[in-house]
């Protein structure tokens, strides 16, 4: 087999559309582009937003506000889904090996979700006030996380 003779399997695909090849192709004379006009002719586009010298709608209006790139990256673990991992030290590779979290997540908190009945120490993962309370009042510890 060779690279250059790959081809998808017969019926795969459709043909291309073959415009401007005659009238019986009902593609013919003006090949779908209709009557005159800049978008008639060849090289006749603009930039996505051109409003034909007016100024486009995303210049007129205010910009607000940020969004940031990483925020889904900075996920929630439940404290039920703490009790439910066999071991007692918790920290960011545990939680994505045992796949609570996903595997490129920068960082970790645990909410206040559901109940803990058993010792677990977090390390480099935060913790909400009533989640911090509830593994403490367990026997557990929370370790101060900068990345939070």
């Amino acid at each position: 087999m060779r690279l250059n003779s790959i081809k998808p399997a017969e019926g795969a695909r459709h043909a291309n559309k073959r415009v401007g090849r005659g009238i019986g192709s009902g593609l013919g004379k003006t090949a779908g582009r209709g009557h005159k006009g800049q978008k008639s002719r060849a090289g006749g586009f603009h930039k996505v937003g051109f409003e034909g010298g007016q100024m486009p709608i995303y210049r007129r209006l205010p910009k607000r506000g940020f969004v940031s790139l990483t925020n889904h990256r900075n996920v929630e673990v439940r404290l039920y889904e703490l009790n439910a991992l066999p071991v007692d030290e918790v920290d960011l590779l545990v939680l994505k090996q045992a796949g609570l979290i996903a595997a490129d997540a920068l960082s970790a908190k645990v909410i206040f979700s559901g109940e803990i009945s058993r010792k677990v120490i977090l390390k480099g993962v935060g913790a909400t006030k009533g989640a911090k309370a509830a593994i403490e009042a367990a026997g557990g510890s929370v370790a101060v996380s900068v990345a939070v």
